[in-house]
């Protein structure tokens, strides 16, 4: 691959090539005005609009809001909102071909946080149909694309945020993550994603009716600091009394700490390239001086086998209450191929459901287990590199399609059933130059040690840059 074939809007423009952090300095000093960068943001979206990244454009409103003063850790900073949380006058799709999206009639709890930290709202990013799938693909529509090679899949399901961060249209998107859905597309696109701890940010409404809690909400930058700074910030908002709080984490941690190394899942081995990737991560946290050793995985196939009916059984609940959640049109038999095969199989195995519930719940413990003796584990994000767009097509017969995804996202549900943070990191890259990331996971609440390593890690292997030639 080489670099012609990347896509990108870095330009020597008022944006720069800064993160986050920077432009709202910027823009706190008064050194440029809130609607510049918004409409050098805009111009920059335009530029990569080939992506397809985007699912809902308000130029207009966005301009508006820019004119009136903000407040808030990143005040006048554009993003883009996933289009599976509501914005008061935006339509949410989720994805899906299977109903025609009402406008929402006010914000979800988690756009209002966004709101409070002074973030300028451009619009919608686009997601795989109700986020199920780990490539961001559809029945009839194109695909997003990975801006470091639009031939391949961006991740999912956050995909249409993490393309737009990579490619340099805006420097910080919303991203939330049931599966591996922030991190897996961080891990595509070459971009820190941190899955929080459950309950660490103001819950998902459809997370608060699940029988296993398993939604997580952040963000996909291309910095440390910014993923640092809109943890801080959230904790403003919203302060759960239970867990340790974040803070501000602004440098590496001097502690040296017990790393757990994971190479392979109970789904799939991992391919060379990935290996490698996370041999090098385990070297450098060696000679960085933390005590790194490989560990025994923690889980077995009943785990990936009780999370993929957990999976069917989220479709299975979508497909038999859309029409009262969704609109009276919604129609199942429109959804896309993975929809139906997930809520197919979990009809068929609903009364392994029981048992699988009780399971996944215990797992809690096996995870928490580890951090008695590690600090951190180590492993890869996914089993291999991300793969050609077509390869995850919901357009697949669903048979092959699960195979595929089931060995492919073989490492980050662990987290959402468990409920621990992980972060992913782009510490490495594909003989090919796509982006590399690894995985690091914490005790529940322990957010800061990964966010002190990602600063460590950062400094001493700095990110591959898409804009770089």
């Amino acid at each position: 691959m080489s670099h012609s074939d990347r896509v990108h809007a870095f330009r020597d423009d008022i944006l720069g090539d800064l993160d986050a952090t920077g432009i709202a300095e910027l823009i706190a000093t008064k050194q440029v005005k809130p609607r510049e960068v918004t409409e050098a943001a805009l111009a920059r979206v335009e530029a990569v609009s080939g992506l397809d990244a985007v699912e809902h454009l308000d130029a207009s409103r966005a301009l508006e809001a820019s004119d009136r003063d903000a407040t808030g850790a990143f005040a006048g900073v554009p993003t883009f909102v996933k289009d599976n949380v509501d914005v008061t006058g935006w339509p949410t799709g989720n994805g899906s071909e299977a109903y025609t999206p009402r406008l929402a009639r006010t914000d979800s709890d988690v756009v209002r946080m966004w709101s409070e930290q002074g973030l300028t709202f451009l619009g919608k990013s686009r997601l795989p149909e109700f986020g199920f799938s780990a490539a961001t693909e559809f029945m009839t529509r194109p695909p997003v694309r990975n801006p470091w090679n639009p031939a391949y899949s961006p991740g999912a399901s956050s995909g249409g945020s993490a393309a737009l961060v990579a490619a340099g249209a805006v420097p910080i998107a919303h991203a939330n993550d049931g599966g591996g859905s922030i991190r897996i597309p961080a891990a595509a696109c070459g971009l820190v994603g941190l899955k929080p701890t459950r309950g660490r940010v103001v819950p998902d409404k459809l997370d608060t009716t699940m029988p296993v809690k398993i939604i997580g909400q952040g963000v996909v930058t291309r910095s440390v600091r910014d993923t640092a700074r809109f943890f801080a910030a959230a904790e403003q908002t919203y302060r759960n009394p239970r867990l340790p709080a974040v803070r501000l984490v602004e440098r590496a941690g001097s502690a040296r700490l017990r790393v757990g190394v994971l190479y392979d899942s109970v789904t799939s081995e991992t391919d060379r390239d990935t290996r490698l990737a996370t041999t090098a991560t385990a070297e450098l946290l060696a000679d960085l001086g933390h005590r790194v050793e490989e560990i025994p995985l923690p889980i077995t196939q009943q785990f990936a086998d009780d999370f993929s009916l957990y999976w069917g059984f989220l479709a299975w609940y979508l497909a038999t209450t859309g029409k009262r959640t969704l609109g009276p049109d919604f129609d199942v038999a429109r959804a896309d191929n993975l929809t139906r095969g997930l809520a197919d199989a979990f009809r068929r195995g609903m009364h392994r459901f029981p048992a699988a519930l009780y399971r996944l719940r215990r797992t809690e413990r096996t995870y928490r287990a580890m951090f008695t003796t590690y600090d951190v584990v180590l492993s890869p994000v996914l089993t291999h590199t991300t793969p050609k767009l077509g390869y995850l097509s919901p357009t697949l017969d669903y048979d092959r399609l699960f195979a595929r995804l089931q060995a492919y996202v073989g490492f980050t549900p662990l987290n959402n059933v468990t409920g621990g943070p992980a972060i992913s990191l782009p510490l490495g890259q594909t003989r090919t130059g796509l982006p590399l990331a690894s995985h690091l996971s914490a005790d529940h609440g322990d957010e800061r040690t990964l966010l002190e390593l990602a600063y460590e890690l950062e400094e001493a292997r700095p990110f591959a840059r898409i804009q770089d030639t």
